[in-house]
């Protein structure tokens, strides 16, 4: 499985709004800017994120996006999920996958389903919180 540019800058917004949430709406321009992420390429992303209630946002003047929810309440599985599509290692476990003629005799189907089963239980088990408490090359001390 690999995850697109999209589905890691998608946890890289969620996790700047996380880490600067002061109560207001934040300039999504600001996001960009810490981020280093195009504001062309995040103004693709976004509505996704707002469809799906992750994010929601205001126009105008004191406008920009904010947290839906408290950060532990969203699970990397769940935005990963949402921008990547699925997490399914091979075609046939997709949930929109026609059932495979040779699921019957597949030596390797049970492989793939616990390896499906595993990278989402993992991803669901960290939070956005959890992110934002990760240490980083920029503030780890010897």
């Amino acid at each position: 499985m690999m995850v697109s540019t999209r589905g890691r800058y998608a946890l890289r917004v969620l996790i700047d709004l996380a880490e600067h949430n002061n109560g207001a709406y934040i300039p999504m321009k600001d996001v960009a800017a810490r981020q280093e992420i195009s504001l062309k390429y995040l103004e693709r992303i976004l509505p996704t994120l707002t469809k799906a209630k992750l994010i929601e946002g205001v126009h105008g003047k004191g406008g920009g996006y904010k947290l839906t929810r408290a950060p532990e309440k969203y699970t990397v599985g769940e935005v990963l999920r949402l921008t990547e599509g699925d997490l399914a290692p091979v075609a046939c476990l997709s949930p929109e996958a026609e059932p495979c003629e040779r699921a019957a005799e597949c030596r390797t189907l049970q492989m793939w389903k616990g390896f499906y089963d595993m990278t989402n239980r993992y991803f669901d088990g960290i939070t956005i919180a959890d992110l934002t408490r990760t240490e980083t090359a920029d503030n780890y001390v010897i």
